[in-house]
C-alpha cells in the first residue's frame, strides 16, 4: 500500500470529513473509492476514444463502409 499526502481546498476537505462521518468510513476509504470510480471512467473513455480513432482511420482509408445520413433517416422514418 502506498501512502500519499495531498492538499485539498478547504471546502472539499469539509465535504470529505462530512461524508466520512455520515457513512462511518475513513477519509482514506472514501478517497480510494472515489479515485477508483474516476479512474475507471477515464480508462473507459480513453478506450472508447482509441476505438473511435481506429474506426475513423479505417473510414478515411476506405476500409470501412459508411452510410449517408439521408439513408439512415429514411430507414428509421426520420425524414422531414
Amino acid at each position: 500500500m502506498t501512502n500519499l499526502c495531498i492538499d485539498l481546498p478547504d471546502q472539499l476537505a469539509e465535504q470529505l470529513t462530512t461524508l466520512s462521518a455520515e457513512t462511518g468510513r475513513s477519509a482514506a476509504d472514501v478517497i480510494a473509492e472515489a479515485l477508483t470510480e474516476y479512474l475507471g471512467e477515464i480508462g473507459g473513455d480513453l478506450e472508447d476514444l482509441a476505438i473511435a480513432e481506429q474506426r475513423r482511420a479505417e473510414v478515411l482509408a476506405g476500409q470501412e463502409p459508411t452510410i449517408p445520413l439521408e439513408a439512415v433517416m429514411q430507414r428509421y422514418g426520420l425524414e422531414d
